[in-house]
């Protein structure tokens, strides 16, 4: 007989391989240069790991790559060419990746019926198509790493739930096509007896600069998206929820990648949110069999 707890987690939700030793492992990091991806990079660091960060802001890279005493490459997350010239470079120069984040985003907000076709294609190609480029470019190498490896993508709380009163409908929609395709990487690593384990970070409100990332965007194109916060004027539950420092969410990748935790969430009181929705599905569900 044995005390632990019963897991009910369906099988296809759970990550089939970890990475308890980080010490002397390789890391690539994309929107390494602030906010959470440089507190995983701080994270990493401190753990032994050897890190390389990439981002877009040039100076931003160099700046943070010196404060931190890590290597640095910059690159396009919207462009598959310089995400591959990316991994190819930290091969290059460390022979291996052992862990791969694509961490990259921008959360710029307007209302559906405000959106540019502009608008939405710039969000999904950095938040949802930044992510496919970097599974594209750094599966094969952690795959074919004999000594195992792990990827961790970015979404948000916007990945699993819709929030009531933000206007975040293109960010949502890139979000929860990075938590669906994490999972199914899980499931597909796990079944394949593959030795790379994959996690889906889903950040509630971390103090980042991911509502800076307008001055990224391409000067021809014109849209609606503005860099408001919007959660400054949320009310109920929003408005007393608390702003983590990014370092709390680099430590939650840390024992991710270690524990092999699939979900890794920076706020599990927002579960109220997350359980609403659920309870609708649920409930049409209900219906329907009826």
């Amino acid at each position: 007989m044995t005390n632990e707890p019963h897991d009910e987690t369906p099988a296809r939700f759970k990550n089939g391989y970890a990475l308890p030793d980080l010490d002397g492992r390789v890391a690539v990091i994309t929107g390494g240069a602030s906010g959470i991806g440089k507190a995983i990079a701080q994270r990493f660091a401190a753990a032994g790991m050897r890190v390389v960060i990439s981002d877009l802001d040039g100076a931003a890279l160099a700046a943070t790559a010196a404060e931190l005493g890590v290597d640095s490459f910059a690159a396009d997350v919207t462009d598959p060419e310089q995400v591959q010239r990316l991994a190819d470079g930290v091969v290059a120069l460390h022979g291996k990746i052992d862990v791969a984040v694509n961490n990259a985003g921008v959360g710029p907000t307007a209302r559906i019926r405000d959106l540019t076709l502009d608008d939405w294609r710039w969000m999904i190609d950095v938040n949802l198509f930044g992510v496919i480029h970097g599974i594209h470019s750094f599966l094969p190498v952690l795959t074919s790493n004999p000594h195992g490896g792990y990827i961790v993508n970015t979404a948000s709380m916007a990945g699993l739930t819709t929030i009531p009163g933000v206007d975040m409908a293109a960010y949502t929609a890139a979000k929860m096509g990075v938590v669906g395709i994490t999972e199914i990487l899980a499931a597909e690593l796990a079944a394949d007896g593959a030795s790379v384990g994959a996690s889906v970070l889903c950040p509630g409100p971390v103090l980042s600069q991911i509502n800076s990332g307008l001055r990224s965007r391409p000067a021809d194109q014109q849209g609606a998206l503005t860099e408001t916060d919007p959660l400054t004027e949320a009310e109920g539950p929003l408005a007393d929820l608390e702003w983590k420092d990014p370092l709390e969410a680099g430590t939650l990748v840390i024992d991710g990648i270690r524990s092999g935790r699939l979900h890794l969430i920076t706020h599990p009181e927002l579960w109220w949110a997350v359980g609403d929705r659920f309870a609708a599905i649920e409930r049409a569900f209900d219906i329907t069999a009826r």
